[in-house]
């Protein structure tokens, strides 16, 4: 079913995607637990870290916007969801100021949790530096001269700055320690995120293939991605597998209750014959990401 943007309320809603917050939230959540884990939970680097995730996400998502529209990803052709831009609702210009604005505001609430998190100054500008790329990263997705996401080159992205940094990253704000061990989980949530990039790039096969947009679906092959999806989720459930073995943490394989679910959307992902099929798994997959995380939190609350 068409969805038409009849307001320009309705269209900014549609640009920050408020359902991907989730997914944006959940590393963040992961490094907090493990911080917490180890008796060092900051409440105010977490809220100031959630804040700046959540900016650097809806960044992501409107330069996401404004980029397919001007590389031709969101033309008439396109069969997923509309778009702000595209439907003709919000302007380039316009979006192209939001842009700026939460730019500058991902910038403002980093620097405001490095100042309260970090009492060195190399660390400081260590974790500058990846603040800056984080934004890099968020802009160039699908904007410029050369996004990268056209490269097929989103799914590594992802993995890096939702897994690995955004786990191991949260996890050092609130310690100022590095574990070895987290880099398990922080590979779980790598691996759930780049399912929900992939499921997104599945349905969008037909349309990035006419804008030249090389995901890996259109590199690989809608059957080729399936599989890739089902390694995604299956294997960051195998990741805290291996966490909980090493760690001899037996509760910590408590989010495998959440291992249904996401079998449900793989299964899902794998029948959807069109767009509209799929579409709705991409928020059932960043919640039960979300719901993942939530659950290895619960268990270490009940069992320690």
């Amino acid at each position: 079913m068409e969805i038409t943007l009849a307001s320009k309320k309705q269209a900014w809603l549609h640009a920050i995607r408020l359902r991907t917050l989730p997914l944006a939230l959940s590393s963040i959540l992961m490094g907090s637990i493990l911080a917490a884990y180890q008796g060092s939970f900051r409440f105010e680097v977490f809220i100031l870290a959630a804040i700046t995730t959540i900016f650097l996400q809806i960044l992501s998502n409107l330069a996401n916007d404004y980029g397919d529209s001007v590389h031709g990803a969101d033309s008439q052709d396109r069969e997923g969801p509309v778009r702000a831009v595209q439907s003709g609702v919000i302007s380039l210009a316009s979006m192209k100021k939001a842009m700026i604005l939460f730019a500058f505001l991902s910038l403002v609430s980093g620097l405001a949790l490095l100042y309260i998190s970090l009492n060195d100054w190399l660390l400081f500008f260590i974790f500058l530096g990846l603040g800056v790329l984080a934004i890099i990263a968020a802009i160039t997705y699908t904007s410029g001269a050369k996004p990268y996401g056209y490269a097929g080159l989103g799914d590594i992205s992802v993995f890096i700055f939702f897994g690995l940094l955004g786990v191991s990253g949260t996890y050092f704000l609130h310690t100022l320690s590095f574990d070895w061990a987290n880099l398990l989980p922080a590979i779980s949530l790598g691996l759930f995120s780049a399912a929900v990039l992939n499921i997104n790039n599945i349905r969008d096969i037909a349309s990035d293939t006419k804008a030249g947009k090389k995901s890996i679906p259109v590199r690989i092959g809608r059957d080729a991605a399936i599989t890739y999806n089902w390694f995604l989720i299956l294997g960051g459930n195998f990741s805290i597998i291996i966490f909980a073995s090493l760690e001899s943490s037996w509760w910590a394989l408590s989010p495998l209750l959440i291992l249904p679910l996401m079998i449900k959307v793989g299964l899902g992902v794998s029948k959807g014959q069109n767009s509209s099929m799929i579409d709705p798994f991409l928020k059932k997959m960043a919640i039960s990401t979300l719901l993942w995380v939530v659950v290895f939190g619960l268990a270490w609350i009940i069992f320690n």
